[in-house]
């Protein structure tokens, strides 16, 4: 299986933005309204996202008031209808002239309208919760970030930057206070009981944790060989306590006329870090792994991703 090496990609000018957008790693913050309007004056490039319609009210809210997502989604557009006018913004920040947009802003907003390989990443924690792009195409990454669906950071970079940027997505929040664990570093257990046992934590019931320990006794492997039965009970309630956030990287070819969606990448942070969790079979038996990852390795855990893409 054919593999991409993130580290070690030589950046090849894009044939939208120029040398551009192989030059060092660039960002700029940018509202959504100035967002929208660089878009259109790049050809109106689709951005990696839609801003849905207004939702239309219905009988019931008219009689019991409007729902907490109504009244969210009227913050929203609030929000976006004060913003300043974008023409006058970018003239003025030096990122548009005359209406023409600079060759890094409109080569990044190019790359992310029409990539080889796009990288959509969601990761929460510290009660935030981020959205990501990544949009890779001739030695070239563009890159989208928002949390609020306002005001977005939008970079561009060579494609062998992408494992540094890869690590500032899934880099710990200072609202993260990290501690001990009760969590292996490498822990392999069949899929059936970790999915039993987060039903059970998550309904209050962890009375049934020590039978379902018992159900899959030696079935669930440490790092140094399977685990007796009350370490397994504590390893369960700790998956379910601990949790302080996720992360999700779906990868897809695009480069086609269909959009061919190759592989998941799925991360879990735990009191200590980070857990990168794996599916697989073992002798028929769906089996998930959990190994101690630090944010610098997302890189290498998307490259065998991306390289089964290219195949």
């Amino acid at each position: 299986m054919p593999t991409i090496d993130l580290t070690s990609i030589t950046p090849a000018p894009s044939s939208r933005g120029g040398d551009a957008l192989a030059a060092a790693p660039r960002r700029i913050g940018l509202n959504l309204a100035e967002l929208q309007y660089a878009a259109r004056l790049a050809g109106d490039a689709p951005l990696p996202f839609e801003v849905a319609a207004p939702p239309t009210a219905d009988a019931m809210q008219a009689r019991l008031g409007q729902s907490p997502a109504t009244l969210d989604d009227q913050a929203f557009r609030a929000a976006v209808a004060a913003l300043h006018d974008p023409a006058d913004a970018l003239e003025r920040r030096g990122l548009t002239v005359d209406g023409v947009p600079d060759a890094g802003l409109a080569g990044a907003i190019g790359l992310l309208a029409s990539p080889r390989f796009a990288l959509d990443v969601d990761v929460a924690m510290g009660g935030v919760q981020a959205k990501v792009w990544h949009r890779q195409g001739g030695g070239a990454v563009a890159s989208l970030a928002t949390v609020d669906g306002i005001v977005f950071e939008l970079g561009w970079f060579g494609s062998d930057a992408w494992a540094a940027e890869l690590a500032r997505v899934a880099a710990i929040s200072e609202e993260v206070v990290l501690g001990p664990t009760d969590v292996p570093a490498y822990v392999d257990l069949p899929y059936e009981l970790a999915d039993a046992a987060a039903e059970a934590g998550g309904s209050g019931r962890g009375d049934l944790l020590p039978v379902l320990a018992a159900r899959h006794r030696g079935a669930v492997r440490g790092p140094d060989g399977p685990l007796d039965d009350a370490s397994v009970v504590g390893l369960l309630a700790a998956l379910a306590s601990e949790a302080r956030g996720r992360l999700r990287a779906l990868v897809a070819d695009v480069s086609g006329a269909e959009v061919d969606t190759v592989g998941v990448v799925s991360w879990t942070l735990l009191a200590d870090g980070w857990r990168a969790l794996r599916p697989h079979h073992d002798d028929g038996v769906l089996r998930l792994e959990l190994r101690a990852v630090a944010p610098d390795e997302l890189g290498a855990v998307v490259a065998p991703v991306l390289g089964e893409a290219a195949r």
